[in-house]
């Protein structure tokens, strides 16, 4: 199988780290976050994987190469300009078969063989790997009427739960004639064209670990959580 990492992004919200280093390349542990991710990959049975790049794209070569390190085939898709999450994958030659799609800043233990196992028993055209995040408000939340200010409810520092997407996906190849070539388009306004279009698109459900490494807390707390849980992210090792 051929997966696809998104590994282009500036991280901006981990500046200043990012101004010198990809966010795919910031440590966890001992390994860069997208090595821990290529060796799952592996594990699951992908053989190629599609470095999409941009921001510093010769540090991401020079680190991962050909990918013969970690028994893999590992190629490179340079955008010529900002295409969003989406775009990229128009320019990649030959994703003619089921293919998966990765941001490059994930740490999870997902099951990846049983995401495809899902998305294929679900036969839609795309399947999103999804977390139940709990959001806490601290402030007090006050409902009224629509055309008034009229009070109905008030909440105090009310909690709600939302399945989010955990930036991993499943697709097959006709996906691609609703990503114009050279369009700037993100992954949220992909799937409102898949809809659209009246074409499937599932979500697969996950409540083991999950992080993204957006900020610097989330990076924080998955580097303590990557040494206490490190045989679950690399059973291998």
């Amino acid at each position: 199988m051929k997966a696809v990492i998104l590994a282009g992004g500036r991280g901006t919200r981990l500046a200043p780290y990012t101004y010198v280093l990809p966010k795919p390349m910031m440590p966890v542990g001992e390994h860069a976050v997208l090595e821990i991710l290529l060796r799952q990959m592996k594990r699951a049975g992908v053989n190629h994987v599609v470095l999409t790049v941009g921001h510093l794209a010769g540090l991401m070569q020079a680190f991962f190469q050909d990918g013969a390190q970690f028994d893999l085939d590992v190629t490179y898709s340079f955008e010529p300009k900002p295409l969003g999450t989406a775009g990229p994958l128009a320019l990649i030659p030959e994703l003619d078969r089921t293919f998966l799609v990765s941001n490059g800043d994930v740490l999870t233990t997902l099951d990846i063989n049983a995401l495809i196992a899902f998305h294929k028993q679900q036969g839609g055209m795309c399947t999103i790997a999804m977390h139940e995040r709990k959001v806490k408000v601290e402030l007090g939340v006050i409902r009224h009427e629509e055309n008034s200010n009229r009070i109905t409810d008030y909440i105090e520092k009310p909690a709600y739960d939302f399945h989010v997407s955990m930036g991993i996906y499943v697709f097959e190849p006709e996906v691609l004639k609703h990503i114009p070539a050279g369009e700037y388009l993100d992954f949220p306004d992909l799937v409102h064209r898949l809809l659209d279009a009246g074409e499937g698109v599932f979500g697969y459900p996950f409540d083991g670990y999950w992080m993204d490494l957006g900020n610097p807390e989330d990076y924080a707390q998955a580097n303590q959580d990557f040494e206490r849980m490190r045989a679950q992210f690399l059973p291998e090792k």
